[in-house]
């Protein structure tokens, strides 16, 4: 059962989506909206910030004081691959690693339209390759992303695999979009039940990123790759957003290729409700499961202990 809390939250961000013309307001100026509210919102409690630079690019390392695992948490944020930040994705960041035990690193990818697909691509992987670089072991690393940073993850495990690259613990995907071709059932079941996302909105969303031809390329919408070799991953989707599809088919995907994925559709939920932790419990809740996920693939042998 939906909580108080999630009811009240879910009409006021519905109420403020609904307002969005999507058609006619300039991705650049909601990008600058976003940043600015982000900017002002607190990280979790005990987790400091440090800016740095990864691979030629502007990020954070996320601290928690209490450090009790091993390894580290690579964060790709959402923001359909036009927009988003460190100021947008900070402070959900800060409690997945204060929920893991783990640092975080969060780097800020290039966006489009300025830099179309495959710049986010070849930004992710450059962070990933140079953190191999600088020591870090790829059993010690956990890749996660929320929306288009949940598809850029799963992208960038097969771009990884491809390459012969030595692939990382396990994955996090928060809500991944999958399919930018728009082709899951969700788009039509779930059309009137979604608070926040318009299915005919998709396409022109999508367009920002790549030309229509190239939207069923395996590494723009990863439910069209074959998805075998790849570590395990964790899954978490909202019941009542038009993404819905894109996780339940990766996921039959996964376990047809014999791989291992756990999937969790939470009852009443919408697009990355993870990130109003701290205003409704399915928040704290969702997050507690992620760094459940991370501390038992980071470190097995204590998983299997609990």
């Amino acid at each position: 059962m939906t909580s108080f809390r999630a009811s009240i939250v879910r009409a006021f961000t519905g109420a403020y989506f609904a307002l969005i013309d999507r058609k006619r307001t300039d991705v650049r100026v909601m990008r600058r909206r976003w940043d600015l509210l982000g900017s002002v919102l607190h990280t979790a409690y005990g987790v400091t910030v440090e800016r740095t630079q990864v691979a030629g690019l502007d990020a954070e390392w996320l601290m928690p004081d209490r450090v009790q695992e091993m390894g580290l948490l690579l964060y790709l944020h959402g923001g359909a691959y036009v927009m988003g930040s460190c100021a947008t994705h900070r402070r959900l960041v800060s409690h997945i690693a204060r929920a893991a035990g783990i640092r975080a690193l969060l780097p800020e990818y290039r966006l489009a339209p300025e830099h179309p697909f495959p710049a986010a691509l070849e930004d992710s992987v450059d962070v990933y390759r140079s953190l191999l670089r600088d020591g870090h072991a790829p059993q010690d690393i956990v890749i996660a992303g929320d929306s288009a940073g949940g598809g850029l993850a799963l992208a960038t495990l097969l771009a990884l695999r491809d390459a012969g690259d030595k692939l990382p613990a396990g994955a996090c995907l928060l809500s991944p979009w999958l399919d930018l071709a728009g082709s899951g059932e969700s788009l039509t079941t779930r059309a009137t039940r979604d608070p926040w996302f318009d299915p005919s909105d998709m396409p022109m969303v999508a367009a920002y990123y790549c030309s229509a031809d190239r939207l069923h390329e395996p590494l723009v919408s990863p439910v069209y790759a074959d998805l075998s070799g790849l570590p395990p991953l964790y899954i978490q989707v909202g019941s009542d957003e038009i993404l819905l599809s894109d996780s339940t088919r990766a996921a039959d995907m996964v376990r047809a290729a014999g791989g291992e994925v756990e999937i969790e559709i939470w009852p009443g939920m919408w697009h990355v409700f993870q990130a109003f932790v701290g205003q409704m419990p399915e928040s704290r809740a969702a997050i507690e499961g992620i760094g459940d996920f991370i501390r038992r693939t980071l470190t097995p042998e204590r998983g299997s202990e609990s």
